[in-house]
């Protein structure tokens, strides 16, 4: 398989899991849990869940350039 097209399917891949992560139900249920650290649990879900998939697509990224 060529790699433009590996490259694409894992970003595609990685999209697709970052939607269900960011746009589901489960997000519902940090809402009810309060406070983490003196910020609101959903907060903390939100940036730890949007650092993570920036750091999963710069592996990506930096992987196919070897």
């Amino acid at each position: 398989m060529p790699r433009a097209t590996l490259l694409r399917q894992r970003l595609l891949l990685l999209f697709l899991g970052g939607m269900l992560l960011l746009f589901s139900p489960l997000v519902m249920q940090f809402e009810t849990l309060g406070r983490w650290l003196g910020a609101p649990a959903l907060l903390i879900y939100l940036f730890v869940i949007w650092a993570a998939l920036i750091a999963v697509a710069a592996w990506i990224v930096s992987r196919t350039r070897d």
